[in-house]
């Protein structure tokens, strides 16, 4: 089993998904944030289990997609950092 950390930069991408969620619904955010911290669950036992993200192409960058949201990843030995959330229609460009 792998430990996930989540980096201050993708809590800081939830937290204003939430936000933005918020203002409709303050119930639709707080089940939307609690799924997609479900979704992520899975990589303590299944670290592989995220596809490659296309965009790096790198075995060890990976991500979750989660409604219209990608949760991405790196896996470094025994510990997955989530490094960051983005809505699917955004122009996201690896740094």
């Amino acid at each position: 089993m792998v430990q996930v950390i989540w980096s201050p930069g993708a809590l800081e991408d939830v937290d204003s998904i939430a936000e933005y969620i918020s203002r409709d619904s303050e119930d639709h955010a707080s089940l939307f944030v609690y799924r997609l911290i479900s979704a992520v669950e899975r990589l303590h036992d299944f670290p592989y289990s995220g596809r490659i993200i296309p965009e790096i192409g790198n075995e060890y960058c990976r991500e979750i997609i989660y409604g219209s949201y990608r949760i991405m990843y790196r896996i470094l030995e025994d510990k997955i950092w989530i490094t960051c959330v983005v809505h699917g229609a955004q122009d996201w460009r690896p740094e």
